[in-house]
């Protein structure tokens, strides 16, 4: 009787014979422990020099005026290859390469206006909105779908004055923007001194519909204070109000300041 024969006649004698997974030997688990005290280690002193370099290196003022500021440009840069490598259709380091350089010698040669970034950013109250943002895109297109093909039914339009408590620009861009993504609502008009955006709604034949579209609004504005400028971040950045001129806010001031002297 052969050996195979007397492994199937004998169960128990199959069974310790089976073929066991090898465990972690001696060497593996060292290599494996060095591995992550090697990551810890790198990790720890990148957190270091970060700080170290936030501490004792200041950035021109042509560069940036601070942190903020400098997170927003490497954005634009890394936006500006990641489209160049889109159009190429290529993923390659001469690709990436060329990218970089583009961007670098477009954002020197054609530079854009400084934007006052302000407050920071919080990742999950971001998500929220983007999440909040694809639900209102399609429950608002199904509502703006059913009111154009409802027989008997004609929507009345109308333009509405909001105040927000947005403080900074580029807070109150993306809000705009946010608004304007979802269908039913359009900023027309923004008074930058007041903070009042003037926004065509679709539907107001009811009150409830007026009612709803506030609550949005009260929502839109409570998101993004949260997610980008909350009150105990914010701080305002050397470029604030970098557009008063243009806005003639500062003249409207001062002549409001007069106008209480005279009084």
């Amino acid at each position: 009787m052969t050996s195979q024969d007397q492994g199937n006649q004998d169960p128990r004698r199959r069974s310790s014979g089976a073929v066991r997974a090898p465990g972690k030997g001696p060497v593996r688990s060292f290599l494996v422990n060095a591995w992550r005290v090697t990551l810890l280690f790198i990790f720890w002193n990148t957190v270091r020099v970060f700080v170290w370099l936030r501490e004792h290196i200041r950035l021109p003022g042509r560069i940036a005026s601070d942190g903020r500021e400098l997170a927003v440009r490497l954005w634009v840069l890394a936006w500006l290859t990641f489209v160049w490598v889109l159009l190429w259709g290529t993923v390659s380091w001469a690709n990436i390469i060329g990218g970089v350089v583009l961007a670098l010698v477009i954002s020197i040669v054609l530079p854009l206006p400084r934007v006052p970034v302000e407050g920071r950013i919080h990742p999950v109250s971001v998500l929220w909105l983007i999440a909040r943002l694809i639900v209102d895109f399609f429950v608002s297109s199904a509502q703006v779908a059913w009111a154009a093909i409802r027989p008997g039914y004609r929507p009345l339009g109308a333009v509405i004055r909001v105040r927000v408590a947005i403080k900074s620009d580029m807070v109150l861009t993306l809000a705009v923007d946010y608004l304007n993504l979802v269908p039913g609502t359009m900023v027309l008009e923004i008074d930058h001194r007041r903070r009042l955006i003037y926004v065509h709604v679709f539907d107001v034949r009811s009150d409830k519909k007026v009612r709803a579209f506030h609550r949005q609004i009260a929502f839109v504005e409570r998101m993004f204070i949260k997610a980008f400028e909350r009150d105990s971040e914010w701080h305002p950045s050397p470029y604030h109000g970098i557009d008063d001129d243009y806005h003639h806010v500062r003249t409207a001031e001062r002549a409001s300041i007069k106008a209480e002297q005279n009084q």
